[in-house]
């Protein structure tokens, strides 16, 4: 089969491999449709733990082939949760399964979906209905990650959020506080995607700081930042109104520092939080896109081939440009 490979930091290549072998625990799946992440392209140049010659690829969906030992039917479509917890250690005995020290990730320490096969956990496996768009499941895994963010932040009815970034991450994040009954500003200085957040929720949009504090002087009660930024992340407590609370989602590179003021944190009392990987989630996720209660069909901005795939990940994402993915 193809699929591409991270061979090592600065080196990913399609190419012809075995097809998986399925472990007892297995099932395996013709992969329908992958998303290109940013975190993929933070393994391409090893800004980010990974496993080299791994087969990329964690936001993915597919059709059922062989179901192993498992409950599921054969031709199901489902969606894949990457994060294989432990269970043993003791962050998972604390119920923080998303910090397990021995959280094996597909798509980044085992074999994922930018293949035409893949074999992950069954109990990883989230069904999806028949009749859904297959480029719609792969968006199941970056929203579930976004709910484990905005469960963090809480917003609230009638609060003011300011989501930083347009990127799917943010777009998400402006859905899932307009849908908790929040004033939503998106900032990003792309206004094409100040655009979209605006058809897809947002009440305003900026694309500065200045621009935002114009709109909302004293800030917002809580703001996410998607971006990932360094300047994004030091610049979030400042437009936080006093009592506020800030989520990173957006990742930076590992060891990549940013400023803060604690100073001001603490005479404001603004709360910092940051959100990892998708702790119980993705089945909520799951359910949200199949019954369209969140729409992802905007964010997709184009289909390409495996064989596509390592040069995307080598590249800047294109100005404008949500989510890109892959079609096996």
């Amino acid at each position: 089969m193809r699929a591409t490979r991270l061979i090592s930091t600065g080196n990913v290549q399609t190419i012809d491999t075995d097809a998986p072998t399925r472990g007892d625990a297995d099932i395996v799946v013709k992969v329908e449709a992958a998303g290109i992440c940013g975190t993929d392209r933070h393994l391409y140049k090893g800004e980010f733990p990974s496993v080299a010659n791994t087969i990329l690829g964690h936001e993915f969906s597919g059709i059922v082939t062989d179901a192993g030992n498992s409950d599921l039917q054969i031709g199901t479509r489902v969606t894949c949760d990457p994060n294989t917890w432990c269970g043993a250690c003791n962050q998972c005995r604390k119920g923080r399964v998303n910090l397990c020290v021995n959280n094996i990730a597909t798509g980044i320490a085992r074999d994922g979906g930018f293949a035409e096969y893949c074999a992950f956990p069954a109990h990883k496996a989230h069904v999806l209905p028949p009749d859904l768009n297959p480029l719609h499941g792969a968006l199941c895994e970056p929203l579930a990650c976004t709910l484990h963010g905005m469960d963090l932040g809480l917003p609230q009815a009638y609060e003011r959020v300011i989501v930083i970034g347009g990127g799917v991450i943010g777009l998400l994040a402006v859905q899932l506080a307009k849908k908790a009954g929040a004033q939503v500003m998106l900032l990003t200085r792309s206004t094409a995607k100040q655009a979209l957040g605006q058809s897809l929720g947002a009440d305003r949009v900026a694309g500065s700081k200045d621009e935002a504090l114009d709109q909302w002087p004293h800030g917002a009660e809580l703001v996410v930042e998607c971006a990932g930024v360094e300047a994004t992340v030091s610049m979030s407590p400042s437009i936080t109104h006093t009592g506020g609370r800030v989520v990173v989602l957006g990742v930076l590179p590992q060891g990549k520092q940013v400023a803060i003021e604690p100073f001001d944190l603490l005479f404001r009392e603004i709360q910092m939080h940051y959100s990892f990987l998708n702790p119980f989630t993705h089945e909520r996720a799951a359910q949200m896109i199949a019954n369209a209660s969140i729409e992802v069909a905007p964010l997709i901005t184009r289909t390409i081939s495996l064989e596509e795939v390592p040069a995307v990940i080598a590249s800047d994402v294109p100005a404008g440009e949500v989510r890109a993915i892959a079609i096996p």
